[in-house]
């Protein structure tokens, strides 16, 4: 079976972990070669050396896979020199995928002003600040964006206005870039999942004051009675950036076990 993202070059932020990191895995299976874009240089630099590894071992390449450049989203000048380092390791851009994002699990009367400028920052901000520098690269490329949004930005959430509105942002960006690139030949979508089992939902979980009936209550509102693996969700994103979903833009995916469903 051919690979689908051979000589293609993809960049990923959030890489360093949870549904970032499989993805980065997944890509670079496929053939791609890599950029982990993370706050996190330390766990950047795992994810890429782990991937370098792997592959270099299974194909005997010559060449690095994944390369990783620690970059605060939220930071126009950290998303410049972010483009320039990939250009200058790869060569060109194929695809980007928006994966960095924080969440803030309160109720509104509890957020402060520091706390909510902080998620628009990295959720809404980072999104608009990589495709703006990145849109250069790959209308070269005719290439494409994949955006990590939310089932909160779709149905919303108790407890959670500020990272649903910020989700419910990019779903809204998403759609408008769509039309905006379509004549350039870039397309534009995003994944919608529900509960993940992530670090970020692992750190979520444990402000719950009882942390196993959160768990229950997480598991339950899934109709498929658990949540998703971040290879599941993954799997979701390789699909909507390959040539599989050629004729794919605009798209908002839920990916969430039939989460929206019921009465």
């Amino acid at each position: 079976m051919p690979l689908r993202f051979k000589d293609k070059v993809v960049l990923i932020t959030g890489g360093g972990s949870g549904i970032g990191e499989e993805s980065a895995r997944l890509f670079a299976a496929e053939g791609a070669q890599v950029v982990i874009a993370d706050w996190n240089e330390h766990e950047g630099q795992r994810v890429a050396d782990e991937i370098n590894k792997q592959q270099g071992f299974l194909k005997g390449l010559p060449f690095i896979s994944a390369r990783a450049i620690q970059t605060d989203v939220s930071r126009e000048s950290a998303v410049e020199a972010l483009m320039k380092e990939t250009v200058q390791t790869f060569g060109k851009l194929d695809v980007l995928y928006n994966n960095a994002a924080v969440i803030l699990p309160k109720p509104l009367e509890e957020i402060d002003e520091q706390s909510f400028d902080h998620v628009l920052a990295v959720n809404v901000k980072g999104v608009y600040l990589m495709i703006k520098h990145a849109i250069p690269l790959l209308r070269q490329t005719k290439g494409a964006i994949v955006n990590m949004a939310s089932l909160n930005g779709l149905i919303g959430q108790r407890n959670n206005p500020i990272y649903a509105a910020s989700k419910g942002a990019v779903i809204a960006l998403t759609k408008s870039l769509a039309l905006d690139f379509a004549a350039d030949g870039v397309r534009v979508n995003c994944v919608c999942p529900a509960g993940v089992m992530t670090p970020l939902l692992e750190d979520w979980l444990r402000q719950q004051p009882d942390q196993a009936a959160a768990l229950d209550a997480l598991n339950a509102m899934h109709p498929l009675g658990r949540s998703a693996t971040s290879e599941e969700i993954a799997q979701s994103v390789l699909y909507l950036a390959s040539q599989q979903a050629a004729f794919v833009t605009g798209v908002a995916l839920p990916v969430e076990g039939g989460a929206s469903l019921g009465y």
